[in-house]
């Protein structure tokens, strides 16, 4: 049996890889300040501890365990918000790593997963971004994930084992409905259950690749099983491009009743069009992405409709 430390085990993706740890026999630390998440996410089993993870007492309190790794997932998570509350973001996505860090070098832990972002590369000329790619965030967001990731770049050094898995626009049932803010399939779909009509920021041509939280567990827990003290920068996605119009395609394809779509202006530091090379990926995680785009819109919306009734 394993011990790990995975933050942000009251959110979409934090509680699912939870989960899965749990029904594989593995003991599981968490730490949660419940800002966006719901402790009824945290999965039975999983120790608790409700705090924020740039809080340096917080991280302190851990001193006496040993972690095999920690998976840091808890974090700020929407570029839009970046703008509202930089200083917030800061905290959540690059003061909690290095804090998080530090405690993987002072507890003898010798891996060390982060849940980065595809926001890291900003706007891009070439059709697919890969991770050679000079990044050039354009929110808040994307800076202080990029930071999180040259601290532990520095932390390698010190020989512990650092990933960084750029994940592009995860989702999935268990998805946060309530949070319009981020998560596009999940913000479509809250709007549909809510009202019938959708509300798009900014153009419906703009594209993203979407990647089912299913592989995105399944790359997190591939990661705890290497045994190097490299650091790498990994891309989770599909390497498929879906246009936003595709997306609402799909949804009304499902959803019982018809919708109504209307286009508004766009936010601010939103990327016009984003696909990734999942390479490195396939090479150093022997993942591949398994769930396709209409399944897992079809899936999600039939999740949406049970919650509805």
């Amino acid at each position: 049996m394993a011990s790990y430390l995975v933050t942000g085990g009251a959110g979409f993706i934090g509680s699912k890889v939870i989960s899965h740890f749990i029904d594989l026999g593995h003991e599981v630390i968490t730490i949660d300040n419940l800002t966006t998440g719901d402790v009824a996410n945290i999965p039975k089993g999983a120790i608790f501890i409700k705090g924020d993870c740039h809080n340096a007492k917080v991280i302190k309190s851990l001193g006496s365990f040993k972690f095999d790794a920690i998976l840091h997932i808890a974090g700020q998570s929407s570029g839009e918000i970046s703008f509202e509350d930089p200083v917030y973001d800061l905290q959540t996505n690059t003061q909690s790593t290095l804090l998080l860090l530090d405690l993987a070098l002072k507890s003898g832990c010798k891996n060390f997963i982060y849940a980065s972002t595809m926001s890291i590369y900003g706007d891009q000329d070439e059709a697919y971004f890969d991770e050679k790619m000079a990044p050039s965030p354009i929110s808040f967001y994307g800076v202080g994930k990029l930071a999180s990731e040259h601290y532990m770049k520095i932390y390698q050094s010190f020989g512990i084992s650092c990933t960084s898995l750029r994940l592009f626009n995860v989702y999935g049932p268990g998805q946060n409905l309530k949070n319009l803010k981020q998560g596009m399939i999940s913000i479509f779909l809250a709007m549909a259950a809510a009202s019938g009509e959708i509300s798009v920021r900014g153009s419906g041509l703009r594209y993203r690749d979407f990647v089912h939280i299913d592989d995105v567990v399944n790359a997190f827990s591939a990661c705890v099983r290497l045994r190097d003290s490299e650091y790498r920068v990994i891309n989770i996605c599909t390497g498929v491009k879906t246009t936003i119009n595709e997306v609402l395609s799909i949804i009304q394809k499902y959803w019982p009743e018809r919708l109504v779509v209307d286009f508004l202006n766009g936010t601010p530091g939103d990327q016009f069009g984003v696909v990734g090379n999942n390479t490195v990926a396939k090479e150093k995680l022997n993942w591949e992405p398994e769930v396709t785009v209409e399944n897992g819109i079809s899936s999600m919306v039939n999740w949406v409709l049970g919650s509805r009734s």
